[in-house]
C-alpha cells in the first residue's frame, strides 16, 4: 500500500467519498464549520487492485496552532491496515512540519474510532460534553442515534504527542 498527497485532479473523488461517507463535505466539531474537500488530503493507494478503483482510503488534515488535526479520515475497507497506513504517514508529515502533536475529534458512539486510536497511542485529552447536540444547529443532518444505538451527544478529543525517532 502506498500513501501519498492527493493529486490536483482528484478533487472530484474526494468530494464524492466525504459526501458518501460523512453526508457532506462540511464537518462540524468544536462548533465551528469546516469543508474537507479543500484541505491538504492523503490517499492510501492498494497497488494489488487489479479492477477496482485503487484509491482504498482517504485522510484530510490541517495544521493551527495545537499541531496537525485529523479532521476526516476513511478506510474503505475495513481491516485491512488503510487507517494505521494513513496514520502513520500523517505521523511523517507532523515531525517534517515540526509540530509535536496530531490531534482530531470523534463522537462519543464511535467506540470502533476509540478503539482503533487508542491502540495506536491517542489519548483522550477531553470531552465536550453536549457539542454534538450543539452542532445539529449548524449541520442538521447530524443523527441522533448511532446505528449501534448510542445516542451521540459529545465530542471526544484524542490526541498523540509525536517524538522524534531515535537516531
Amino acid at each position: 500500500m502506498i500513501v501519498r498527497p492527493a493529486a490536483k485532479n482528484e478533487r472530484a473523488w474526494i468530494v464524492a467519498t466525504l459526501r458518501r461517507r460523512w453526508g457532506s463535505t462540511v464537518i462540524v466539531t468544536q462548533s465551528r464549520e469546516c469543508d474537507a474537500s479543500v484541505l491538504d488530503a492523503l490517499v492510501a493507494i492498494d497497488e494489488t487492485a487489479a479492477r477496482e478503483d485503487p484509491r482504498v482510503g482517504l485522510l484530510t488534515y490541517r495544521f493551527d496552532e495545537r499541531g496537525l488535526e485529523v479532521v476526516t479520515i476513511d478506510a474503505l475497507r475495513l481491516r485491512a491496515g488503510i487507517g494505521g497506513a494513513l496514520l502513520d504517514r500523517v505521523t511523517e508529515i507532523v515531525r517534517g512540519a515540526g509540530a509535536e502533536r496530531i490531534w482530531l475529534i470523534t463522537t462519543n458512539d464511535n467506540l470502533g474510532a476509540i478503539s482503533f486510536y487508542e491502540s495506536r497511542g491517542f489519548c483522550v485529552v477531553a470531552v465536550h460534553k453536549g457539542a454534538v447536540d450543539r452542532a445539529r444547529a449548524l449541520k442538521e443532518s447530524i443523527p441522533l442515534v448511532a446505528s449501534n444505538g448510542i445516542e451521540i451527544h459529545d465530542e471526544i478529543e484524542l490526541a498523540l504527542e509525536v517524538a522524534d525517532p531515535a537516531p
